[in-house]
């Protein structure tokens, strides 16, 4: 009976060059997800349990590196950005995401397993995972659920991210920053030698551990955002595409998710399709999107990109290969503006 947007929220801005508080969420951010629609800057992401200023692109590869005069803290009801490019250049248009875990922990001391500092929450299903790398190839959560959707970043190497997801095949994996396919490479990233699994558990999540892993490299440090589904607020899975011909209206995928969607990513599990984001700020009916893996400015192409969000679930439109190609798979990534049972709009 809560209110997915006291957990999660999109929020858009116009940058004033200077500083400026972003002040319109229902909570204080966790995870703030931040990306200029108007010109070829990075994603920036940060994290309460790293720290304000300390920023990640989840389009790169690049280390953890700080960045005063962008986001310079997390506030009761947002946060507050400086004048950096990536988040508040002068005139120009941003979106920005945020999340809330916000219940810290700290696990330390247990055999076979890496220590951990942890912000959870388990009403939302979402934790912050930091951790460093070693021979123990499991790492603890905080969710009480098991995590179906995990991104993983080495914060000391340059290297790519790492994405679990329940929908893959199984021990398979992608990489946030790239337009791959699903794979298991030559070391699984997620298929622990010393528990031989790759199914994270109501406990535990695993990481392989080989030099050069970029989910567990001994002696570097890590950060992993965790999500377990919940009822009516998350979901997490993946749709089979078998659209006939250009019958875009009457044989696209619809996929239930038992909540009018506020937030959604999908990524085709073959080579060369994005990671395309929409958001209920953004019209996706228009087929206005973001690319989770690129610099790229916001696009609008209501022909081959258009979504609709309704009050069950979403409805594939368009016609792109990026989410909607007759014998593909993809996965999917949904946040609620609102559980089905409060919802206005059409159903499918």
């Amino acid at each position: 009976g809560e209110n997915p947007l006291e957990y999660w929220d999109a929020q858009l801005h116009t940058g004033n060059g200077g500083t400026q508080e972003i002040s319109s969420f229902a909570f204080q951010p966790n995870w703030v997800w931040i990306k200029n629609r108007d010109n070829a800057d990075n994603h920036y992401m940060y994290d309460s349990v790293r720290g304000a200023t300390k920023t990640i692109h989840p389009d790169d590869t690049a280390v953890e590196f700080t960045s005063a005069n962008a986001l310079q803290s997390f506030d009761s009801d947002g946060f507050t950005t400086g004048s950096d490019g990536g988040t508040n250049r002068s005139s120009q248009d941003y979106v920005a995401w945020a999340w809330k875990a916000g219940t810290s922990q700290s696990f330390s001391g247990e055999s076979g397993t890496s220590d951990s500092t942890v912000s959870s929450s388990t009403e939302a299903g979402f934790s912050i995972v930091k951790y460093t790398g070693g021979s123990t190839e499991r790492v603890k959560h905080g969710l009480g659920a098991a995590p179906e959707w995990i991104l993983v970043k080495d914060l000391d190497s340059a290297s790519n991210w790492a994405v679990y997801h329940v929908g893959l095949t199984s021990d398979n994996f992608l990489e946030l920053n790239g337009t791959g396919a699903q794979s298991s490479g030559s070391n699984p990233r997620f298929l622990s030698s010393t528990y031989s699994t790759s199914v994270p558990t109501s406990t535990y999540f695993f990481v392989r551990n080989y030099s050069g892993s970029t989910t567990n490299n001994t002696g570097n440090e890590y950060i992993a955002y965790c999500f377990a589904p919940k009822e009516g607020y998350s979901k997490f899975g993946s749709y089979d595409d078998n659209v006939v011909g250009s019958d875009y209206e009457n044989t696209s995928p619809f996929v239930y998710t038992g909540f009018r969607v506020g937030w959604l990513m999908i990524k085709g599990t073959s080579a060369g399709r994005e990671w395309v984001m929409y958001d209920n700020k953004r019209t996706p009916d228009d087929g206005v999107y973001l690319r989770a893996n690129t610099n790229a400015v916001e696009q609008t192409d209501a022909t081959n990109h258009d979504i609709s969000f309704v009050s069950n679930g979403f409805k594939i439109r368009g016609g792109s290969g990026d989410i909607n190609t007759t014998g593909e798979s993809y996965i999917y990534m949904a946040f609620a503006d609102q559980p089905l049972k409060f919802a206005n709009g059409g159903t499918e």
